[in-house]
């Protein structure tokens, strides 16, 4: 059997401010976006334009928590790309099919 160390004290890592106020900043941020989202939802009217910021807002909450969450800011530019892109197309995909779901109801038999 291998030797073991048994450690029985705890080592304290003193705090790194810096690191603290980038969460606290990150925090702030999805926030300001989020009350944003919170404020034009029972302010605006309905309409595509309300439901084009939504998409809008929702790609830019999505792309800052790929980056600061999933660290891809540090990461290579095309590995980013690669997950950005076809989100976006995602997106469009859906509004597609929703669209065209709709449409079949109007045509005439």
């Amino acid at each position: 059997m291998a030797a073991q160390e048994n450690k029985t004290s705890l080592e304290v890592i003193p705090r790194d401010n810096a690191k603290i106020m980038k969460i606290w900043k990150t925090a702030g941020i999805l926030l300001a976006i989020t009350a944003v989202e919170f404020l034009m939802a029972f302010t605006m009217d309905r309409g595509l334009l309300l439901y084009f910021l939504f998409i809008v807002l929702t790609i830019w909450k999505a792309k800052y928590i790929m980056m600061e969450f999933m660290h891809l800011g540090e990461e290579a530019k095309p590995l980013f790309y690669s997950i950005i892109v076809p989100l976006i197309f995602l997106v469009w995909l859906v509004i597609a099919l929703m669209r065209e779901g709709t449409d079949i109801f109007m045509l005439r038999w």
